[in-house]
């Protein structure tokens, strides 16, 4: 369902807006819409899409899908998109796209300000914010049932967590592909299928979307949620009883892309620009604060919400975003052979 944002407030004022970051937001649009598919969390969309249409008059239109649904969707369409950018989820899910010839190149001028190695070498995409993966614990369940909280990818295996793991599915969710292809990675992928074969005996239900899990610890249906970091802070921040911890054997990371669809439409082509710039921006990379989001911003002149870790500060693998992309398709289609088939997925 095509959702279009209401008209509200995030960051600057409006004047304060006037003195944004690109003159071409100045600049009375040609045509004022553009659909966007995006990954992001509902809760999230409006701060963004309001705060632009304020600076540049351009009214969003956008269908939220999780990641592995927005690529979908985007194969299927093929030469007729019905959107002219995917914005948000991970890299992972870009690069695929990317390799299935459904992305436009596109190099932003805001990209001076971002560090190179976050860049896609080939311009297929633009990189907006980082997170790292964690386990996001629900207080009240610890505590009541006296247990230490998970410190290690290990410690998920253990059988008091027994139907108190939630996550969501790979073959849907960005998130949980980036956990697979974490494992993967740090594990080989034999070791790999036995331990999600054994995590797979502790997990709840999988879920369809990667915003779900924390959602489910922070109402007490769960004990433990994979998921970014940033996405369990946010129920922890609105006062739910949630600690996240950082494994201490290392954790995959995601960097946040954003990107045209190739073939999009035509007259929203330029419109689909200037929100990338925007974006990219130091006004778009510091809505994160007002959208309490808890991601980590891109541009290097962009301030960061209090107390948020720093990617420096946590023990991250050498995490292969390429690799993971190039070989998302087959680890998918294995995990829903070994693992589970993705047949009843809870939204």
């Amino acid at each position: 369902m095509m959702v279009v944002a209401a008209l509200a407030g995030c960051g600057s004022s409006g004047k304060e807006a006037e003195k944004g970051d690109s003159e071409d937001a100045k600049k009375e649009p040609a045509y004022k819409e553009l659909t966007v598919y995006s990954a992001l969390p509902e809760t999230e969309l409006p701060f963004y899409f309001n705060a632009f249409q304020q600076d540049t008059g351009i009214k969003v239109n956008y269908v939220r899908l999780s990641a592995g649904e927005m690529l979908t969707r985007v194969k299927a369409e093929g030469a007729n998109p019905n959107a002219s950018l995917m914005y948000g989820g991970s890299s992972d899910t870009y690069i695929a796209a990317a390799a299935e010839g459904l992305l436009e190149p596109y190099t932003s001028p805001e990209l001076s300000n971002v560090p190179d190695e976050y860049k896609d070498a080939d311009g297929n995409w633009s990189p907006f914010y980082v997170g790292a993966l964690a386990f996001a614990c629900n207080k009240d369940w610890f505590e009541k049932n006296k247990l230490e909280y998970p410190k290690t990818w290990d410690d998920l295996l253990k059988p008091e967590f027994k139907g108190q793991v939630s996550m969501a599915h790979p073959s849907t969710s960005g998130t949980s592909f980036s956990i697979l292809a974490t494992i993967v990675q740090m594990m080989g992928e034999d070791q790999a299928w036995d331990y999600m074969s054994k995590l797979n005996k502790n997990v709840r239900q999988y879920t369809k979307a990667g915003a779900a899990p924390p959602m489910e610890v922070a109402l007490g249906e769960a004990a433990i949620a994979l998921t970014f970091a940033h996405d369990g802070l946010k129920p922890a921040n609105e006062g739910y009883p949630i600690e996240v911890v950082f494994p201490e054997d290392g954790t995959g990371y995601e960097v946040g892309a954003i990107a045209l669809i190739k073939n999009g439409k035509a007259e929203e082509k330029e419109n689909a620009k200037l929100f990338i710039d925007w974006v990219l921006s130091q006004r778009g990379q510091e809505c994160f604060i007002e959208s309490k989001s808890n991601r980590l911003p891109i541009n290097v002149n962009a301030k960061v919400s209090d107390g948020l870790k720093k990617i420096s500060d946590i023990n991250v693998i050498a995490y292969d975003a390429v690799w993971s992309g190039e070989n998302r398709e087959r680890l998918v289609e294995d995990f829903k052979a070994k693992i589970d088939n993705a047949g009843s997925l809870k939204e």
